[in-house]
């Protein structure tokens, strides 16, 4: 791979925000730090935007986080695709759920502004639309309302919520917890350390040139000589070649036109595989070495504190 090219990021989030002083003023943004971007619109970090500078509307709560973007530009994409679901060419007409019913002054259609009972509508249908649907994203909610809002959705719609997508909620995480607590945005990781057990196995197993044989065609696998993937289950260690574990999970997907894998069972343990969580470890491990042997070195210096 290019020297140039980045891992996926270990986190970049679109996230909508809410003024806790006036609830129908709501912003969507996008960022790969939530608690320091949350600082900024409030006024406490230099940075944040125009649109949420007024003092009578701060402070402001981040309400609902999407997550698990495979780069900083897809997540802008699905920002202003969520900024403007009038506009946007990833939802057909006949699905919109906003229209514009007035123009700008320079002829552009005009969406209403943004409430509730609108951006997560707007949520469920963008996380299932072709251009979002095989991303390995996840939905964080932080309050009542807007968890309601989607359950109501999902009943409403009549469409569940799409294969792979995970939802998570921490409805205690007030405003005052997102801010002085590690609930709520806090809890979310910044870096790669939820992964570091998937991370150090594949490190080790290519370190020592421990390869083997591809799981799925049986040949061998040498060192440096293309891209291998390993299992994300815990306890299984099987490696294969990119492209033998792309065609066994484009082999069992639902759709026979799909080009991007989804999802695929391992045929070692038998446990279930979102394709983007082995691809993130693959990007780190062949584009980050530098944030591996971070990541490992933390690992060590925390067991010898614990012992």
């Amino acid at each position: 791979m290019s020297s140039l090219a980045k891992p996926l990021p270990a986190l970049y989030a679109v996230y909508v925000l809410r003024s806790t002083v006036r609830s129908k003023s709501i912003y969507v943004g996008s960022t790969p730090n939530p608690p320091r971007r949350l600082k900024q619109h409030n006024g406490e970090a230099k940075g944040g935007a125009v649109r949420t500078s007024r003092e009578s509307l701060r402070p402001w709560e981040m309400i609902v986080l999407v997550t698990g973007f495979p780069s900083s530009v897809a997540a802008l994409k699905f920002e202003w695709a969520l900024n403007n679901p009038h506009l946007t060419l990833h939802i057909p007409k006949e699905d919109r759920i906003t229209v514009a019913t007035r123009r700008k002054k320079n002829g552009m259609p005009a969406r209403s502004p943004h409430a509730l009972d609108s951006i997560i509508p707007n949520l469920h249908l963008l996380t299932s639309v072709p251009s979002f649907a095989r991303w390995p994203l996840n939905v964080h909610f932080f309050s009542k309302d807007a968890h309601e809002a989607w359950v109501d959705r999902l009943i409403t719609s009549k469409t569940p919520a799409r294969a792979g997508l995970e939802v998570f909620s921490d409805l205690g995480a007030s405003a005052d917890d997102q801010s002085t607590t590690s609930r709520g945005i806090h809890s979310l990781p910044l870096d790669y350390w939820p992964m570091k057990e998937y991370i150090e196995k594949a490190h080790n197993t290519v370190l020592f040139e421990k390869q083997g044989q591809c799981i799925h065609c049986h040949e061998g696998m040498e060192s440096d000589q293309g891209l291998y993937a390993m299992c994300p289950n815990d306890g299984c260690e099987a490696m294969g070649h990119l492209d033998c574990w792309s065609k066994r999970a484009l082999a069992s997907d639902d759709d026979p036109t799909a080009i991007l894998p989804n999802s695929c069972e391992c045929p070692s343990c038998g446990g279930k595989i979102r394709w983007g969580d082995m691809i993130k470890e693959l990007s780190l491990r062949t584009r980050g070495p530098g944030e591996v042997e971070k990541l490992l070195r933390k690992k060590k210096r925390l067991a010898a504190k614990e012992s």
